[in-house]
């Protein structure tokens, strides 16, 4: 009877397993379409509160507005956050998720893993996370009236997010007294990550949608960056469009990105071009990187340093302001003979770069010979017999400027 009892009790519990497996699975789309409900109220709630809050009325307290769209905001990523655990995740226990649905929990979770360690930039990136989630699922549903309402809050919103996110980098990079100062190469990652995010995400919805006029400015830069998004890109590639990525940043991203910490960024990718010179083999290839290293230092001397006010030393600006007035009188030449503009210039921006590196501790001596070649076919340089014999003994004899 005992042996019985318990095997009627283990099928009892089997068969109540089933039934509450069975009545989860039902119940499971009925909360989405509470959530759905929900969600839609609280975004309906927002983009008014948003529309109140940055219309021009004076006949209202912005204060007050601004308060009523913290507060509706507030309410509708917590309605997010509610779907993400309530639906997304049991859908998913429950192997009933679609491929989405499965992607957006896994972004989740990379999301939260951020909070114990890097807490401020959890706190950003789980509110984009969010909207992006939202916006995700209205684009799907082809929405096309919802969505005309909702893309102004939204690019709003993003747009605030990104400089948050960026100036969080920026503090990081520009600290000098932490952890963070032996080696930062994850964070100028993450930078040029978030910039390339940004751009994919929110620059081309506000071309395509036309948001306002600051975006001309930067749509010739723009469709410089669309060239690097098709195909593989090799290092050389990779380095040109962070360029291109730090150009559009000077113009959109001045004070979440400040100058100091774009020159660093500058100065970054000019020591991995550098390298990529000096260890290329292939002829081909390393005359391809020397093209990039020679654009590189251009876009870092005229979009950066043309623009920087403060120096660490006045040696440091007088010696820029020499360079500078040089660079002025090539460019005179750019009108009547190009190919003579382009050959000074190269001229200038080797010398320059020599003079810069001998000062410092990193071993350029294969890219010094590769610079001195250049200028001894510009006539820059005079190259004399690297050596001659003296007593049976080979003296080398170093080239002259």
């Amino acid at each position: 009877m005992e042996e019985r009892s318990l095997r009627i009790t283990g099928a009892d519990k089997n068969f109540f397993n089933k039934i509450t497996n069975t009545l989860t699975r039902i119940l499971i789309p009925t909360r989405i379409g509470i959530n759905g409900m929900l969600i839609s109220m609280k975004r309906n709630n927002v983009i008014k509160a948003f529309e109140n809050y940055t219309s021009d009325n004076e006949n209202y307290d912005k204060e007050e507005l601004e308060k009523k769209y913290d507060t509706a905001y507030e309410a509708y990523l917590s309605a997010l956050d509610k779907y993400v655990m309530d639906s997304i995740y049991k859908k998913v226990k429950n192997n009933t998720a679609s491929e989405f649905e499965k992607n957006a929990l896994s972004k989740y979770y990379e999301v939260t893993s951020l909070k114990e360690n890097e807490y401020i930039e959890y706190k950003y990136r789980k509110q984009k996370y969010l909207i992006e989630l939202d916006y995700e699922g209205i684009r799907i549903e082809n929405k096309e009236k919802l969505m005309e309402k909702y893309h102004k809050f939204y690019v709003a919103k993003m747009d605030s997010l990104y400089k948050a996110i960026l100036k969080n980098y920026s503090i990081k990079v520009a600290d000098n007294t932490n952890a963070y100062d032996s080696s930062k190469e994850w964070i100028y990652t993450k930078i040029f990550y978030t910039l390339e995010e940004y751009i994919q995400n929110i620059l081309s919805l506000k071309i395509e949608i036309n948001y306002d006029d600051t975006i001309k400015n930067v749509v010739s830069e723009y469709e410089k960056y669309e060239a690097y998004e098709v195909g593989k890109l090799d290092t050389r590639d990779n380095i040109e469009k962070n360029m291109v990525l730090l150009g559009i940043s000077r113009k959109l991203f001045t004070h979440s990105l400040p100058l100091i910490v774009a020159e660093q960024c500058y100065e970054k990718l000019l020591k991995d071009a550098r390298t990529l010179v000096q260890d290329t083999k292939m002829a081909a290839k390393r005359e391809r990187a020397y093209s990039m290293l020679i654009n590189l230092i251009e876009d870092y001397n005229i979009k950066l340093l043309s623009t920087k006010v403060y120096w660490d030393t006045q040696k440091a600006r007088e010696e820029y302001k020499a360079f500078w007035s040089k660079y002025k009188a090539i460019a005179q030449l750019k009108e009547t003979d190009f190919i003579e503009y382009i050959k000074q210039k190269e001229i200038l921006f080797i010398k320059d770069d020599i003079k810069k590196l001998r000062t410092g501790k990193t071993d350029y001596s294969k890219l010094f010979t590769y610079y001195k070649r250049k200028l001894v076919d510009y006539g820059a340089m005079k190259q004399i017999k690297n050596s001659y014999c003296s007593e049976g003994k080979y003296i080398k004899v170093k080239e002259v400027a």
